[in-house]
């Protein structure tokens, strides 16, 4: 039961931990190269898009705003810029077209590069075909700018307080209100157990002076 008990806990933190790192806002320096969109009919990897611009239809296949980017170490950088609109994750983004035009005007080549900050959440993977939905961007001088993450920084410290405080009450409520009453359960067993095996006892004891007879 110990090892089932961690392994449950680890589970429910690693969807936690997981369900964190796609929600909370990311932000990576990169280089413009593109914009474009792209039609794309979704299957099976539909929980990782957004939804259409707000007023539009909602269809199984739709155009797709793509913003192209390398990183500073060369590596390649693909965003998605859909519209959250009014629902999850609540970024209240409705300005994809406009984040378009931000992002195409900051096209810049490798030999005379403009470096740029874009802010967004959820991953990158090549398999199952996903990509972070970029929310915002902004010009930056250089590849090397410090970027300090203080929303997910308080986020993450006010949540862990409001845990620990949820945690704290739990275990007083339970040691003033469950554990005696699994105690009082517990001793109400033992004696029922106790009354049975005197009872057993007593069987036994007259069947032997039965046979004793």
């Amino acid at each position: 039961m110990f090892y089932v008990k961690w392994g449950v806990r680890l589970t429910i933190l690693a969807f936690v931990a997981a369900f964190l790192h796609y929600t909370l806002p990311q932000r990576d320096v990169v280089r413009i190269v593109n914009t474009e969109v792209q039609r794309i009919d979704f299957g099976e990897n539909s929980i990782f898009w957004a939804q259409p611009d707000t007023g539009a239809a909602t269809r199984t296949s739709r155009d797709v705003r793509f913003i192209e980017t390398f990183l500073p170490n060369d590596a390649p950088m693909v965003f998605r810029n859909e519209d959250t609109g009014w629902g999850w994750p609540p970024y209240f983004k409705l300005d994809s077209a406009n984040l378009q035009a931000e992002a195409r005007d900051m096209v810049s080549t490798k030999s005379d590069p403009q470096w740029a900050v874009v802010r967004h959440y959820g991953w990158r993977n090549e398999f199952l075909s996903i990509y972070p939905n970029a929310v915002s961007v902004y010009p930056v001088a250089g590849p090397d700018v410090r970027l300090i993450p203080w929303f997910n920084i308080v986020f993450l410290t006010v949540l862990a307080a409001l845990v620990y405080a949820v945690w704290v009450r739990w275990v007083r409520f339970r040691r003033a209100r469950l554990d005696p009453v699994f105690e009082d359960i517990g001793d109400s067993w033992e004696a029922a157990g106790d009354a049975v095996e005197e009872k057993r006892s007593r069987i036994g004891r007259f069947i032997s002076n039965l046979r004793g007879r």
